[in-house]
């Protein structure tokens, strides 16, 4: 018997280290989708993993809430350790012990969401958009940033501070049937093509980093010193505010 369960085993070790992050990231949306689901169902309607393809391109959206208040807009980081990390930055740094990763600033990645929803829904008009970028509770966040950057569990204290009505339940009910109509979620090819899509783009801003080009602008990146170190920064500043790890 235990000479068959040792394979299993190593098998199953193998696995999880192959699909960590992807495990990691599913476990960390239901959690969220577990604390989103004690919202008052009058108010707010709760649409987990959208996956829009819009202009040819694909947004995979963790959660998207429709309300009364507005459309809350939510990305997901199951994180630990420290993460640094600004409002403009392209990227932001998660630090366990001596070990930094760097990983794309989710403000923006929120921010290319809410354009994707924002092109989905344009048949009505001006709609208020929030968004929300929630880490679990093992990251201890330092950041500095203006917009919601909120641990997992103060997630529906701020969801609730937003009090103002701007939909009524006639659109909120028109913006939820059009959202569910679109979304792919359940199209393995359109989410496999966006993952790759995704780290096609990152290798090639690493690419240009590692060669001292600015990927937002083409200009040279040249390096300069900050409160927190040296970083290389666009030589177009302050036209252009890209900023990378040295």
């Amino acid at each position: 018997m235990e000479l068959f369960f040792a394979p299993v085993l190593i098998l199953a070790i193998i696995l999880y280290a192959i699909f960590k992050p992807q495990i990691k990231g599913y476990l960390g949306e239901r959690t969220i989708a577990t604390f989103l689901s004690q919202l008052d169902r009058d108010k707010y309607t709760v649409i987990n993993d959208v996956v829009l393809n819009v202009a040819g391109k694909t947004s995979q959206i963790d959660h998207v809430i429709v309300s009364n208040y507005g459309i809350f807009v939510i990305e997901t980081k199951n994180y630990k350790g420290w993460i640094f990390g600004d409002e403009k930055s392209q990227y932001w740094t998660q630090v366990i012990y001596k070990r930094k990763e760097r990983f794309y600033n989710p403000l923006r990645q929120n921010y290319g969401h809410i354009k994707a929803l924002e092109n989905a829904l344009i048949n009505f008009g001006q709609l208020t958009y929030i968004p929300i970028v929630v880490f679990s509770v093992n990251a201890t966040l330092k950041v500095n940033v203006t917009s919601d950057v909120v641990y997992s569990v103060n997630l529906l204290k701020t969801i609730r501070k937003y009090d103002e009505e701007t939909l009524s339940n006639y659109q909120k009910q028109q913006i939820t049937n059009q959202l569910n109509a679109l979304n792919n979620n359940k199209d393995r090819a359109l989410k496999k093509e966006h993952v790759k899509m995704i780290k096609d783009t990152q290798k090639t801003i690493q690419h240009q980093v590692q060669n001292n080009i600015c990927p937002k602008c083409g200009s040279a990146l040249v390096e300069r010193m900050g409160k927190a170190g040296s970083f290389k920064g666009c030589s177009s500043f302050p036209k252009c505010r890209f900023t990378a790890s040295a």
